[in-house]
């Protein structure tokens, strides 16, 4: 899997911070040769930048996601990914009722398709506090180290 999609909703919380998380632990760990992106299902934030409070979480880890901007899932996302991996059932979902079966990327849970059991979805923070934003940040980071890890699985 060369090419991920991460999905939420609006595409400014969830989805960017597994984005730049993702892309941050992929530098660190020297594996090179694999696109991370991030959309939402819907519409709502097209265009602007992350949420606040997940930038600035992210760059209290030494992240800096303030260049990433929202967009939606669109049909060319179905043949230019090899997986799409959704923060929740909701999106999951969503994806089906739009799109179907078309397309040949493969679609799952993020967290359940990285060997993490519980919690089986990613929670939205943005309704939250500050320590939402920290607790999907951590939970994604720890989801990062899987991705690696599965990388690195020969074949």
């Amino acid at each position: 899997m060369k090419n991920i999609l991460i999905v939420c909703m609006g595409n400014i919380c969830r989805s960017p911070t597994a984005e730049a998380v993702f892309r941050h632990a992929l530098e660190q760990a020297g594996i090179g040769g694999v696109r991370v992106d991030s959309a939402g299902t819907e519409a709502y934030h097209v265009g602007q930048a992350p949420d606040r409070r997940a930038i600035a979480t992210a760059r209290r880890h030494g992240i800096d996601m303030s260049g990433l901007r929202a967009r939606q899932v669109g049909s060319d996302d179905l043949d230019d990914f090899d997986l799409l991996l959704c923060a929740d059932e909701v999106n999951l979902a969503a994806l089906h009722r739009r799109f179907g079966d078309a397309g040949r990327a493969q679609r799952g849970l993020l967290l359940p398709w990285l060997g993490i059991a519980a919690p089986r979805e990613v929670p939205d923070p943005y309704y939250e506090d500050d320590a939402a934003f920290e607790s999907v940040f951590v939970l994604l980071q720890q989801a990062s180290e899987r991705l690696c890890a599965r990388l690195r699985e020969p074949a």
